[in-house]
């Protein structure tokens, strides 16, 4: 899937997300103030948003053609266009999903729903459905699944093998490089590797799939970027959109996004092998309810 395009409003959103953690430390500060408030920043002069995020004025400038754009004043219209579109389409304002330290615990609940909505929506309507569909089939005609995720990732990963082992395949989820790496040694043509990685830029991720790729592994890998190491190695990438409120709780919203990509490529599994997969669903059920 083509990188977001920063000429439509909520393509510029995605694209400052995609690249945030690959940002020097004092643009990171300027894009962490944009994804805050876009609203915000759209109404605010340049010398007023560098004083606020402790940088110089260009910075912000070498920022805004970091993103795609011709400066400043550019990276502002398009704020606003940003802004006044996810205000029409939810009839919220762009900041609605920024959790405060002022905020009461109904607010707090009442945000990160929304931010978890949103995800699932934008997650959606940036769905590649070619990508979609070859993942499906090279999962479904695997003779064994890895799965590699690390941390947070790595318990996404942890579900969907949960859910491929009771559809009856042979899938394991590899928390680690070590593992990984020792797992995917053994692995060979008409096998399948999914990496998990938010940013596509986690070594432990990236390099045993390298590995596996030169043995002939299908590489599948799920990731808010398809340009970053991850998604350049995949034979088929499966991107997400998701925005975190600002005061985080950990990756809620990307986890979010990754769960419903696994959903949806699951929801197409069972459809393509659905007498199979329904069997060993029935037999599952079966042995857990002799328990």
């Amino acid at each position: 899937m083509p990188s977001p395009d920063v000429n439509s409003p909520s393509g510029l959103v995605a694209r400052i997300e995609t690249m945030l953690p690959n940002l020097r430390p004092a643009e990171r500060r300027v894009a962490e103030a944009v994804l805050t408030n876009p609203a915000a920043v759209a109404r605010e002069s340049i010398s007023a948003l560098a004083e606020r995020c402790g940088v110089s004025a260009p910075t912000v400038v070498r920022f805004s053609k970091r993103v795609g754009l011709a400066g400043y004043p550019q990276l502002r219209v398009g704020l606003a266009m940003a802004a006044g579109a996810e205000a029409g389409r939810t009839g919220r304002p762009m900041t609605a999903g920024i959790v405060g330290e002022d905020d009461s615990l109904s607010d707090i609940a009442s945000k990160v729903a929304h931010a978890h909505a949103n995800s699932i929506e934008e997650t959606l309507s940036a769905l590649d459905l070619n990508a979609l569909k070859a993942a499906v089939r090279t999962l479904s005609s695997a003779e064994k699944i890895d799965v590699v995720g690390i941390a947070g990732s790595g318990l996404i990963g942890a579900d969907l093998v949960h859910k491929l082992q009771r559809f009856g395949y042979n899938a394991w989820v590899q928390p680690d490089r070590h593992a990984a790496v020792t797992a995917l040694a053994l692995r060979g043509r008409g096998d399948v590797v999914v990496g998990i990685s938010h940013t596509g830029h986690t070594a432990d991720v990236v390099e045993p799939l390298r590995m596996a790729s030169s043995r002939g592994v299908k590489v599948v890998a799920i990731t808010s970027d398809d340009q970053s190491p991850l998604g350049l190695l995949a034979d088929t990438v499966l991107t997400y959109r998701s925005k975190e409120p600002a005061f985080r709780l950990g990756a809620m919203a990307s986890r979010i996004a990754q769960l419903s990509v696994i959903d949806f490529l699951l929801g197409g599994i069972a459809m393509r092998q659905a007498q199979p997969v329904r069997s060993a669903l029935d037999s599952t059920f079966k042995a857990v309810g002799a328990l």
